[in-house]
């Protein structure tokens, strides 16, 4: 049986978790003051996931690049394959916030959007 400690970041209370694991079981948690702890911390270790955010090249006189970010959470050992891809990708204006750049950013399933307008 392993324990692992760790700092929820679901709300700002910031508990500490301590979380009783076999292989990727889940078997007991404490130190979580909401379900959020809870939801999170057996979330984190045995599958962490995070949003990614960053830029592309965008081809446009006025803007050289434009922020990007993916729509939900992508698998944390997917995220060095997910810049690889953003690191190879341009953009074309005009570009709306909300626009899908990218689609099954490294197989995950989840698109990649831009998080701001850009135009000529």
């Amino acid at each position: 049986m392993e324990e692992r400690i760790l700092t929820c970041i679901g709300c700002p209370q910031g508990c500490q978790l301590k979380i009783k694991l076999d292989g990727k079981k889940v078997l007991g948690m404490e130190g979580n003051n909401c379900k959020v702890g809870e939801k999170y911390g057996a979330k984190e270790v045995v599958s962490p996931e995070r949003t990614v955010t960053s830029t592309v090249r965008l081809d446009s006189r006025r803007l050289r690049r434009l922020p990007v970010r993916t729509k939900t959470d992508i698998p944390k050992d997917k995220m060095a394959e997910c810049m690889k891809e953003l690191n190879c990708l341009e953009a074309h204006v005009p570009v709306h916030r909300g626009d899908i750049i990218l689609k099954d950013v490294a197989g995950t399933g989840v698109d990649v959007i831009a998080t701001r307008d850009a135009e000529e």
